[in-house]
């Protein structure tokens, strides 16, 4: 099975956005998912990971909506208020839903980067473990070491660190991510997306630009906890979806057979439970 791990779709209409806005045409459209599909049947992508983008209970509603008619999307990760007292129940309802496997808040958002490491997500997060449900990381650089005395006080919780934390490609640096990630790849509850790196990556846009941050992922996680994901449509600021998936095989070409399958299939399907 091959697995896209993060993509997205949105309405316009149907609801309030922070982002996309105007200033993006590119993206300021409708993004459904029978365009998705022509992508995933042309390059034999089997199932995807649809990921909300608005922090509202009724995007993730209507991420579970989608997934309920469209056999593609194998996973939805959502959006609950972590540090609401009803946050157990909200997670309870959300997880009768086959589908649903995870939330994600949207750290990368807040003014805190030290918001992860509050005591008082402690009842969100044992209502996702006892689920058997897992937390998606957006986040940036500064948030690592936050992120990491959060993944190290629940062991027991599966964390997906979106984007590699989106290193500063740009700017041609890699520390101090370099060594938050590896840090973070000594967890073993901490599995990590080859995905957004593009949209990191300004003009740096070549193999050669991308190769260091992706071997250093490659190396701290190992296959077995990379997985590759399109962050379709946002991919489009800065390339297609046929391109980004060619450059990251390329990427990965030294990697054995069975190693390519743990990262462009495998470890989203048992990371996310797809087909369980």
């Amino acid at each position: 099975m091959r697995v896209d791990a993060h993509q997205h779709f949105w309405q316009l209409g149907r609801a309030s956005y922070d982002w996309p806005t105007p200033e993006l045409p590119v993206l300021y459209r409708d993004f459904e998912p029978r365009e998705l599909a022509a992508h995933l049947s042309a390059l034999g992508i089997d199932r995807t990971v649809l990921i909300q983008v608005s922090q509202t209970l009724e995007e993730t509603e209507f991420c579970l909506e989608l997934a309920s008619r469209n056999d593609f999307i194998g996973a939805v990760v959502g959006w609950v208020d972590m540090l609401s007292p009803h946050v157990e129940e909200t997670i309870a309802q959300f997880a009768r839903n086959a589908k649903f496997r995870g939330v994600r808040p949207m750290l990368q958002e807040l003014p805190d980067p030290a918001w992860i490491a509050q005591p008082g997500l402690e009842p969100a997060v044992r209502a996702l473990v006892s689920r058997g449900l897992s937390f998606d990381a957006l986040v940036k650089p500064p948030h690592l070491p936050y992120l990491l005395q959060f993944c190290r006080r629940h062991p027991d919780l599966p964390v997906v660190v979106d984007h590699a934390a989106k290193p500063l490609i740009a700017e041609a640096r890699l520390d101090p991510w370099r060594d938050d990630i590896t840090a973070l790849g000594h967890l073993p509850n901490v599995c990590c997306k080859l995905s957004g790196l593009l949209t990191e990556a300004g003009r740096c846009t070549s193999d050669e630009a991308l190769r260091p941050y992706v071997e250093h992922l490659t190396s701290s996680f190992g296959a077995h906890r990379l997985m590759w994901g399109s962050d379709w449509p946002v991919l489009l600021l800065a390339g297609e979806y046929p391109g980004w998936v060619h450059m990251a095989e390329r990427l990965l070409s030294q990697l054995s057979v069975d190693e390519q399958r743990c990262v462009f299939g495998e470890t989203a399907r048992q990371f996310y439970r797809i087909g369980v």
